[in-house]
């Protein structure tokens, strides 16, 4: 199947003049439409240039050519506007909603994540989606008349529903969200602005979503390869992968290891893109909307991978996670650089003095402590949480 070079805009796609708003009512830009104006509130946001030393899977000082939260959220948008042009879709607002994806990732990726979540267990618990949104909807300080970027109604519901309903019809958390319920700052925006969270969030969204998947897969693959964590050989025992390294060699007989490497990169995403545009349309033809409210009513998501490539990708990520992501390196680097995360949190509560001036007027009711501290240490690229942890210990570790 070949991929389209565009088309016209698909009826059920969003629509920035139909868009439902901003909370803070502002004048219309001259020269871009609602999405094209959030996507750049986006792009020039303080947490969108921290993304740059932000670790994705290996920490900054790993090496130059690794991929940090910045690249692959740049590489996620590239995906996503891809697809969104070949559906038909706004390519504005999906380009938005992968730029902002990762925003809420607090250094050491996933490792600071969890720590996070332990140091605010008693205070509301802490996830990356969720202090995504705190950071577009208040803690971005630029502008005169409100705190965040103010984004549209359709921005913000993809940011919180990108991985589809968090809740059911009458309001109880499903999914993920069943046990722990759904965060707070959601609840309490939703309170302001209904995001209805019983729904779907538009295609566009589900286009960033399924976007992010495909640049893990093959980007990891690439950069696990680049650290020696397993060889060409090991992961072509997958299938997908062999299937496509016989094809390389079949075209490329003797092809050197890098360009091969990059060539099965290459092919896995154009793959996966083609298998998400022929199961978009496939389930869109059947669902007949008319109307991107028609594409968050629906029963299911509509951009999914085939059941052949879900398959292909559970295979990936069941190859990549104990060879990388559960590599004996990986592990040692990951308890270090939690207790980091932890040993801050716990020295800014007892020594909140320490705090830069903007953040020292430290409240006194202990959940609110606790989450402006952790505000604090989301915020933090992986280098200066590391500085800030040298200032106060002496045992800082070498996340290498």
């Amino acid at each position: 199947m070949a991929i389209q070079a565009g088309r016209d805009r698909a009826i059920y796609a969003s629509h920035p003049e139909e868009s439902r708003g901003r909370l803070f009512a502002e004048p219309p830009s001259a020269t871009r439409n609602v999405f094209r104006r959030d996507c750049d509130r986006i792009i020039h946001s303080t947490a969108f240039r921290r993304l740059k030393h932000k670790t994705q899977v290996f920490v900054f000082h790993e090496g130059d050519h690794y991929r940090t939260r910045l690249t692959h959220t740049l590489e996620v948008a590239q995906v996503a506007r891809s697809l969104a042009r070949a559906l038909g879709l706004d390519e504005d607002l999906a380009e938005c909603l992968a730029l902002s994806h990762d925003l809420g990732h607090p250094p050491f990726g996933h490792p600071g994540e969890r720590a996070l979540a332990f140091c605010m267990t008693d205070y509301g618990g802490f996830e990356h989606n969720s202090q995504a949104l705190r950071i577009v909807v208040s803690l971005e300080h630029r502008y005169p008349d409100f705190d965040g970027l103010n984004l549209t109604w359709e921005t913000l519901e993809g940011l919180v529903k990108h991985n589809g309903p968090l809740t059911d019809s009458l309001g109880k958390p499903i999914g993920r969200y069943s046990e722990e319920g759904v965060p707070d700052v959601i609840l309490d925006y939703d309170r302001v602005q209904p995001l209805e969270l019983w729904s779907f969030a538009s295609l566009e969204a589900q286009v960033a979503a399924i976007a992010d998947d495909i640049a893990y897969d093959a980007h990891d693959i690439d950069d696990g390869l680049r650290a020696g964590m397993f060889t060409v050989d090991d992961i072509a025992s997958v299938p997908v992968i062999g299937n496509l390294l016989s094809e390389i060699d079949g075209r490329h007989p003797g092809l050197d290891h890098s360009r091969r490497v990059h060539e099965l990169v290459r092919l896995l995403m154009t793959r996966m893109i083609e298998d998400v545009m022929a199961e978009t349309e496939r389930r869109v033809a059947a669902l007949a909307p008319t109307s991107a409210a028609a594409i968050r009513a629906a029963r299911s998501a509509c951009a999914v991978f085939s059941p052949a490539m879900n398959a292909a990708d559970r295979d990936i990520k069941g190859f990549l996670y104990p060879r990388m992501y559960r590599h004996p390196r990986m592990q040692r680097i990951t308890g270090d650089a939690e207790a980091v995360v932890r040993e801050l949190f716990d020295y800014y509560w007892k020594h909140p003095s320490v705090l830069p001036d903007e953040w020292a007027d430290l409240p006194r009711e202990e959940a609110a402590r606790g989450r402006h501290i952790a505000n604090f240490i989301a915020g933090m690229t992986d280098r200066f949480a590391l500085i800030e942890h040298a200032r106060f210990f002496d045992s800082t570790p070498d996340l290498r």
